[in-house]
């Protein structure tokens, strides 16, 4: 038992004194990249303009279909009763048939 103990300890201690030889610089400055550009800042700022002439505020795939529904309140309801009192839906809290 006092093996194991100091064994992982010695452990703990090689874990956490090797998370701090891992560290970097606080900014990120590893992830920083330098580039040179040919355009002017005018015509980014032109570019810019034109994004939202293009592109509208909201995502496609966020669109809603309209559904006009035809059937009839009561008939659903009354289905549904049904449904419920032959079994073919659960009632309540069980989740399972």
């Amino acid at each position: 038992m006092n093996k194991t103990a100091r064994f992982l300890s010695i452990a703990a201690v090689a874990a956490f004194a090797s998370f701090g030889a891992q560290a970097d610089e606080a900014d990120a400055s590893q992830f920083a990249t330098k580039f040179e550009t040919s355009r002017t800042r005018a015509e980014v700022m032109a570019e810019a303009s034109t994004v939202p002439q293009t592109s509208g505020a909201i995502p496609v795939g966020s669109r809603a279909l309209v559904y006009t529904s035809t059937a009839d309140r009561n008939a659903v309801n009354a289905q549904a009763v049904d449904a419920l009192r032959t079994g073919k839906i659960s009632s309540g809290e069980i989740g399972s048939l």
